[in-house]
């Protein structure tokens, strides 16, 4: 008998050494991804072929400690390699991991194929050739820290390539990952199955091979046992014949049948062909379907739903992922009731969506993404039961109803304004502390930070039933929903990318069309608060010449040149905001000499402009470390010298509008009177309808000289 060693991921130690005992082997001993045993050579390649968990088998040659590389190239010196491969074998040496002094695995790999090579050359033998793509022999290599350990894999490509999948779908599980989510979920050798988001199919393909007992390396053409001294063909074409026969037999006799649903039209092809490929094509039925409305196939009874739900990027937005978890859990409770789920997910979040108490849990690996697989008993209820659950009664009924009410009263003043972009809800609800706009087709719900005193569990849980409710109430597409959260920040952190989707719209505002992003940033490019104030802009700039300072995408600069301004000068420290505004102005047929875009810091650009200008719009930040001044500038502290600035360039008659959200802002009105400015409040003048509960949202200021 020889050591082996079989290698798997992390938190499938444990089935794999069961699934080894109940082969017959002996001396099974799990360890860190992987599992010890002893076996013959029968055993080893029963095991090859029909382990359903292991990603490969090493016959172990060596285990040392390791300090460095003359350790390391001294183990493998003292194999004589000669009994194990022949030299005209091409070998590749896979080396894994590093230590203090072996810290390059591709320098730990040559040390090692010296070491095999020098002992072709000592014993006068031609020495084999390495290959890396075609290699008969494959010298496997494991170090952690000190530990070392050298063998031969007995396998070559991983065995989770099982020979059934050429193509598949976007973030496909590897086989041996769903065929260890199957041996957990609860399916017995009897059972039906169904998976209503299989995209290619391995849940089911593993399933059906497993329910067929048909062996999971039965389509794989080579092994690197074949190439290795010891190699008794006789007793492998035995084994592997012995599998086929089962293999054809199993599929005939099995009782299981299996449904698997998708709406991926491309995806279910790609399923049938690896089923076709597998052999178990007749087992498996492949249809058409939305997850979140499949029903019951007549003959599936009490069988067991697996999937492994879209998680992450794989779908694009959370609050599209929100609502597809909520959706399937209300489907699964309506349709299955009787039934067993399993569900493997990366987010417990989104698994708590489905609104059913697991009865038990595995935590697993997906790659290097830790996942949750929860099993659920799916309770039989009644048709009056059913009839009566209607889950926006269940969801957040306070923030509903105020979403409705709203949305009704905002709705038809924005259409007769001829808006298509405002607020709905705006923290409303202390419990519900989030704010909700819609962009034509499109909902952006901003979250803003819990106070510390509201647990974490809490806050996400009226975050996801925020998501469900707003989906239900405005009927938007969970894809045009787009969530994001907004914290208190200084200066230019608040203007942070926050992806790079890249997807803009175009909206309308009181006559003039403006290009929105609702994706890359925190803000979206349009400040909804501030629509009246820039409707005022346009009527005041009629043959005027206009001033944007700290000009972000340009919006107020359309809305004046649009209302026939002489000129245009924008000026913003931003190249992307400035790009934008252009664009914002093209898209409005605006362009000429006599519209100017100035990349500056708005406050060293200021104390040295010597222009003049009939119209100024300036809405500074409320706080931002500025390098021209000494101290950071506070536009309570310091909107006096501001203004003592934007004098300088006001032509006799002309006009300025100053805006800032700094709450509770209080204008020194007695300093402007010294350097000859005066001041009118028109911040109720430039709240909107939509912003009407938020008098603090913005303060708004109309200046001009003094008489």
């Amino acid at each position: 008998m020889n050591q082996y060693l079989a290698v798997t991921s992390n938190g499938l130690e444990n089935l794999l050494a069961q699934e080894l005992e109940q082969m017959g082997l002996t001396s099974v001993k799990p360890v860190q991804a992987g599992v010890k045993f002893k076996a013959t050579n029968e055993q080893i390649y029963r095991a090859c072929l029909w382990s359903r968990y292991a990603s490969r088998f090493v016959k172990v040659l060596s285990e040392f400690t390791c300090q460095d590389d003359m350790d390391l190239y001294l183990a493998a010196s003292s194999i004589n390699w000669v009994n194990h491969f022949h030299s005209t074998k091409k070998f590749i040496v896979d080396f894994n991991g590093t230590n203090r002094e072996i810290r390059n695995s591709q320098y730990g790999a040559m040390k090692v194929k010296d070491a095999v090579v020098d002992c072709f050359n000592k014993k006068n033998l031609p020495r084999p050739n390495i290959s890396k793509d075609g290699a008969d022999v494959r010298v496997h290599v494991r170090l952690h820290r000190d530990k070392a350990l050298i063998g031969l894999d007995m396998v070559g490509s991983g065995l989770h390539q099982r020979g059934y999948r050429t193509e598949s779908g976007r973030a496909p599980l590897r086989e041996t990952l769903a065929a260890a989510i199957v041996a957990r979920s609860g399916w017995e050798q009897g059972k039906n199955m169904l998976d209503p988001m299989c995209g290619s199919g391995t849940l089911l393909i593993e399933t059906a091979m497993l329910a067929a007992n048909m062996a999971p390396g039965v389509k794989r053409k080579t092994w690197c046992f074949e190439a290795l001294e010891d190699f008794e063909p006789e007793v492998w074409a035995e084994v592997k014949s012995e599998a086929n026969v089962q293999a054809r037999r199993g599929v005939k006799k099995t009782d299981s049948r299996f449904w698997g649903f998708d709406n991926d039209p491309r995806v279910l092809r790609t399923a049938k062909e690896n089923a076709k490929r597998a052999g178990v094509e007749d087992l498996i039925t492949f249809e058409l379907g939305d997850a979140s409305k499949v029903t019951k196939p007549a003959e599936f009874g009490e069988g067991v739903i697996v999937c492994n739900p879209p998680y992450g990027e794989r779908l694009g937005t959370e609050p599209g992922l929100i609502a597809l978890y909520t959706e399937f859990g209300n489907q699964l409770k309506t349709e299955f009731g009787g039934c067993q789920a399993s569900i493997f997910s990366s987010s417990d979040d989104l698994l708590s969506c489905l609104r059913m108490r697991a009865d038990k849990q595995f935590k697993l690996n997906n790659g290097a993404l830790q996942c949750h697989q929860k099993n659920y008993s799916i309770s039989a209820r009644s048709a009056e039961q059913i009839a009566g659950n209607n889950d926006l009664q269940v969801i957040a009924p306070d923030f509903s109803n105020r979403l409705k009410k709203n949305m009704a009263k905002i709705g038809k003043w924005a259409k007769k304004e001829g808006l298509d972009c405002y607020r709905i809800y705006d923290a409303d609800l202390p419990e519900y502390n989030v704010a909700v706009d819609v962009y034509q087709d499109s909902l952006v719900i901003q979250e803003y930070a819990a106070p510390k005193s509201i647990p974490e569990e809490t806050a996400k849980r009226r975050l996801t039933d925020i998501i469900r409710a707003s989906i239900k109430v405005t009927g938007v597409d969970t894809n045009n929903v787009v969530l994001k959260t907004r914290e208190k920040k200084k200066g230019s952190s608040q203007y942070n990318k926050l992806a790079q989707k890249s997807s803009t719209m175009k909206v309308h505002e009181y006559g003039a069309q403006l290009i929105v992003n609702l994706h890359d940033y925190l803000d979206t490019g349009l400040f909804l608060d501030h629509k009246i104030t820039r409707r005022k802009l346009g009527e005041l700039a009629q043959g005027r010449d206009f001033l944007n300072l700290f000009a972000y995408t340009g919006s107020a600069t359309v809305h004046a040149a649009l209302g026939g301004a002489k000129s245009t000068t924008t000026v913003d420290m931003s190249n992307t905001y400035l790009e934008w505004a252009k664009d914002n102005m093209k898209l409005n047929g605006q362009v000429g000499r006599q519209h100017q875009y100035i990349q500056a810091d708005c406050l060293q650009w200021l104390a040295k402009a010597n222009g003049i200008y009939d119209l100024i719009f300036i809405d500074p930040p409320t706080f931002s470390n500025s390098k021209r001044m000494e101290q950071s500038f506070d536009v309570q502290r310091d909107h006096v010298t501001l203004m003592r600035d934007l004098k300088r360039l006001l032509s006799a008659e002309g006009t300025i509008v100053f805006s800032n959200n700094k709450r509770h802002f209080k204008m020194d009105l007695e300093a402007l009177e010294e350097i000859g400015l005066t001041a009118k409040n028109i911040s109720d003048k430039t709240l909107p309808l939509d912003f009407a509960r938020n008098k603090h949202i913005h303060n708004c200021w109309v200046i001009s000289h003094k008489s």
